[in-house]
């Protein structure tokens, strides 16, 4: 008996969605903090040569490399809330 009430806890259908949605949740946020961190690392090294062509192509890839981040960030952070939410209606 004691056993079969173990397999339901280990096996319960909206555990493992929780669990889920807890890894979706720390990746999303780790992702988001990151990429915060990044942003703030780079802006405080400021730039020697303002104004160059290659500088404002390098510029341009990293807002475009970071706009990802963020955006992957945020849906792993709207996952865990999905799956947090379809976890309760089970």
């Amino acid at each position: 008996m004691l056993f079969h009430a173990q397999t339901e806890l280990i096996l319960a259908p909206a555990l493992l969605l929780n669990v889920l949605a807890l890894i979706c949740a720390l990746c999303g946020g780790w992702l988001l903090a990151a990429t915060q961190w990044r942003t703030a690392r780079a802006g405080s090294r400021g730039q020697a040569a303002v104004g160059s062509s290659v500088l404002l192509t390098h510029a341009a890839a990293t807002a475009r490399v970071n706009l990802a981040f963020y955006r992957f960030g945020a849906g792993g952070l709207a996952l865990a809330l999905g799956l947090s939410m379809a976890s309760r209606m089970l």
